[in-house]
């Protein structure tokens, strides 16, 4: 597999490039360089509100106070990608895999930067592909059995993210179900502990247009999770249909009976279809 491009991991909201440690792993383990990122207001680049670690703890305090990642936006986060990618790629185009809210950020850097891109692998991905902002699909119809709206604790539009208490401890079993279902409950602490609590609101807020000449002149793959509690899956099934409105080829579909998560619920069948995509793009290359 040495010809096939490098692999640009990209996370969806709240985690960070930590969360794609076992695929990357299996990636390695079939000779695919992988990289994952940290995206803009996230992991190392995501500083946390005061608020959330403050002892005693104040939950009106958490609940309002301004996130230190609200000037983020879709459009940033996608420049910063960009440069992440080209710098990973020294000069090659890569293949990016994109999980949730890591989508919009995807989607928005493929039509700003399409020569980076030797293809897309979605999963359980937001796709922007429709000419709306991202965060559309949390109040579309198919979208009414998500878990992830009652764990919101503030106004994003008071404190400018998408917050949520991961260390409540009285929300634990609401965050695994709606994030972690399929995963041992060993992993899914150790995961939770290390969630961020803001979301920066100006990535699903942005609104994003892509065109069949940039964005759809790309390869790409979509992974739906049939068992998601945070993007159910007739969302995903929608989202597909908008990208196949756009591109020129139509969506290579694959099927995992997984949670949200199945970078760490089934990491080598994730893996697996990964590798496939980068075979696909070598041989186009």
């Amino acid at each position: 597999m040495s010809d096939s491009p490098p692999v640009v991991l990209v996370h969806g909201f709240w985690h960070g490039s930590w969360c794609w440690s076992l695929v990357a792993e299996h990636l390695a383990g079939r000779g695919i360089q992988s990289v994952a990122v940290d995206c803009e207001g996230h992991g190392l680049r995501g500083p946390a509100p005061r608020a959330s670690t403050a002892r005693p703890f104040d939950a009106a305090a958490f609940a309002t106070e301004p996130s230190p990642v609200a000037d983020v936006t879709a459009s940033s986060a996608a420049a910063l990608l960009a440069d992440q990618v080209r710098t990973i790629g020294g000069g090659r185009p890569c293949l990016v895999v994109a999980h949730s809210n890591g989508g919009v950020i995807a989607t928005a850097m493929a039509e700003l930067a399409p020569e980076l891109v030797a293809g897309l692998v979605y999963v359980a991905a937001i796709v922007p592909a429709g000419g709306g902002p991202g965060g559309y699909y949390a109040t579309c119809p198919e979208n009414d059995s998500d878990k992830l709206a009652k764990l919101i604790v503030a106004d994003p539009a008071v404190v400018g993210a998408v917050r949520i208490d991961f260390g409540d401890p009285a929300r634990r079993d609401e965050i695994k179900n709606a994030f972690y279902a399929d995963v041992d409950d060993r992993t899914a602490d150790a995961a939770i502990a290390l969630l961020s609590p803001d979301g920066p609101i100006g990535v699903p807020a942005e609104q994003l247009t892509v065109t069949a000449e940039r964005y759809g002149s790309i390869p790409h793959s979509y992974v739906t999770c049939t068992r998601d509690n945070a993007i159910p899956l007739a969302v995903q099934h929608r989202l597909i249909k908008e990208i196949d409105a756009v591109s020129a080829s139509p969506t290579v579909v694959t099927e995992l009976e997984s949670s949200h998560s199945p970078f760490l619920s089934q990491p080598a069948a994730l893996a697996e279809v990964i590798a496939e995509a980068a075979k696909v793009c070598s041989t186009r290359a």
